[in-house]
């Protein structure tokens, strides 16, 4: 199941961030399972998006999207909320205070912010001026209150409010207004340098001033607005939702007159865009590259956004042992996973050998050593090193066999069962027996994944950047709040590293402690990563400003029909 259409940059969250963000493994290989030459190279640091002048682009028309589930929770900031769909359509209707470019970096928009900079190193303070049009749908001005507000919601301390990620707001000592009504000042306890990827999108402060309206004011309903479009029908019973532009909106006019977003399971998405009742569907499976590389009136386009596919350990029963979690580990032929999910598409999937840089990415280190490297025998020596002997081809301890539960969704494609059944067949030559779990699409996150229910599964992790959103992916649980962390496995030490190293200023510095802390995560035995996934999509021809990014934020305003 993805969290988002194929992978276009959706709001920068991480896995969802980043909890964000999650969203199914592999590829299918229905209708596809031919191999084809892998002729066709991504961009990289790019955006294949047809870019045209707004001189070019018609006034007016809508754009059609599919949703991969329904958006049940509004706010980003609430753990239930801060998933693909939800996090992209909410960057539309609020307040998205910084941009992001092709390269990564980070520029304020100017409908909201006259300017944003660090006026102040010790302590670290950032002030922001704002641009005095700037006004939520019920004609409040954007101010230090709705900073205060995503501040207080989001830095953990209350633990009432549900959120999704306190990474940077917990460092943060302080939100005042500045000089006057126009300026804002944030004062840091600690240095944090991916300080311009919070408070994105802003949010009013009336939608979060307490754990209630926080948790459960954005149920089924976006109460105010503060972008160029606003949700205008939301239909539960057609599972359809319809932007239309703000009516207050001050910025520069937006191009389409709608955008329509409409529930489909993967397995529709493909016919739906055949059937010309979508705009962008994903091509990333040898299915739907074979059925919509041909397509009428469509083109593929290509990038390498920050996209990856991984097997997750779990943490309970024999799972808990983190020998047990290092031999699966072992036992595990990448090579030929890799090769099941890349058959059929044009483009090598290449190994992924680091869980927070993608390998476009500068600071990108190959970290996984030998505990990604196949050695079967290795991963028996472990097992029975942890206790589990052999007992007539299959492994027991205590008189209870290694059994272990792979848990998907019932809407995977044959790709992703042919994984699964690869998965399986390789723990059978180390004596582990592994049963798959096909759960409903539905429920998979929220009751599976999301709960830590599973000894093995997989899934995308999306949009990861900057690197501090990496964090939630392995910090230790507080409670009942996982953050991104669904495994539920950390140590102090990988704690340590990843909070070190998002308060390093210096980026070559923080790349180190980044690749430290990345080094423990292998030896954790959390997650084996396969590949970075590269974006190939099918697009209507003539849509504009829109398409397969690398890094970029997609200037939803600028997207429309070329004339």
């Amino acid at each position: 199941m993805h969290t988002s259409p194929a992978t276009r940059r959706i709001g920068r969250a991480a896995a969802a961030a980043l909890a964000a963000l999650l969203a199914a493994t592999a590829c299918s290989s229905q209708g596809g399972s031919a191999d084809v030459a892998k002729t066709v190279v991504p961009t990289v640091d790019a955006e294949d998006n047809n870019p045209q002048p707004l001189e070019n682009i018609k006034d007016g028309g809508e754009l059609r999207e599919p949703l991969q589930q329904w958006i049940t929770q509004w706010n980003p900031y609430q753990v239930d909320g801060n998933y693909g769909d939800a996090v992209e359509i909410m960057g539309y209707v609020e307040a998205k205070i910084f941009r992001v470019d092709a390269k990564g970096a980070y520029h304020p928009v100017p409908e909201y912010l006259v300017s944003a900079e660090v006026t102040s190193t010790s302590p670290q303070v950032v002030t922001y001026k704002l641009n005095p049009k700037a006004v939520w749908s019920d004609g409040t001005p954007l101010s230090y209150r709705d900073f205060e507000a995503v501040w207080k919601a989001s830095n953990g301390k209350d633990p009432a409010y549900n959120l999704a990620d306190p990474a940077g707001y917990e460092q943060i000592s302080g939100v005042e207004q500045g000089a006057d009504a126009g300026e804002v000042k944030v004062t840091f306890s600690e240095p944090y340098a991916d300080w311009q990827s919070l408070f994105r999108p802003l949010l009013p402060a009336s939608g979060l001033s307490t754990p209630q309206a926080f948790n459960e004011g954005w149920i089924e309903k976006v109460p105010t607005f503060g972008g160029p479009f606003v949700v205008s029908t939301i239909d539960k019973t057609a599972q359809t939702i319809t932007l239309t532009p703000n009516p207050r909106w001050w910025g520069p006019k937006p191009k389409l007159d709608r955008i329509t977003f409409r529930v489909l399971d993967a397995a529709a998405i493909t016919q739906s865009y055949l059937n010309n009742e979508i705009d962008f569907a994903s091509a990333g499976t040898a299915s739907s590259y074979g059925q919509l590389k041909d397509a009428k009136d469509s083109v593929i386009r290509t990038g390498t956004p920050w996209d990856e596919v991984h097997i997750s350990f779990g943490s309970n029963g024999a799972l808990a042992d983190q020998k047990v979690r290092q031999a699966l580990g072992r036992a595990l032929d990448r090579a030929s996973l890799i090769k099941i999910a890349n058959k059929g598409v044009p483009i090598e999937f290449k190994p992924l050998d680091n869980h927070l840089f993608m390998t476009n990415q500068n600071g990108y280190k190959a970290n996984s050593g030998d505990w990604a490297t196949y050695d079967p025998a290795t991963a028996k020596k472990w097992l029975d090193e942890a206790g589990w002997k052999d007992s007539g081809g299959t492994l027991s301890k205590d008189g209870q066999p290694l059994e272990l539960h792979y848990v998907m969704s019932d809407g995977s494609n044959q790709t992703q069962v042919d994984l699964a059944s690869a998965v399986q067949n390789m723990l059978q030559q180390v004596g582990v027996k592994l049963t798959i779990d096909k759960v409903p699409s539905k429920e998979y996150f929220t009751k599976y994944i999301d709960q830590g229910k599973f000894d093995l599964a997989s899934w995308r992790n999306t949009d990861s950047f900057p690197l501090s959103k990496t964090v939630a992916l392995f910090r230790a649980p507080q409670g009942d709040n996982v953050f991104g962390n669904y495994s539920k496995l950390s140590t102090p030490e990988i704690d340590s590293l990843l909070r070190k190293a998002a308060g390093t200023l210096d980026p070559a510095q923080a790349a180190a402690l980044y690749n430290q802390a990345d080094t423990k995560i292998w030896e954790l035995g959390h997650t084996v990563e396969l590949y970075q996934r590269p974006s190939i999509v099918a697009i209507r021809k003539g849509l504009a400003n829109y398409g397969a990014s690398s890094l970029a934020d997609v200037v939803i305003t600028s997207v429309g029909w070329q004339k």
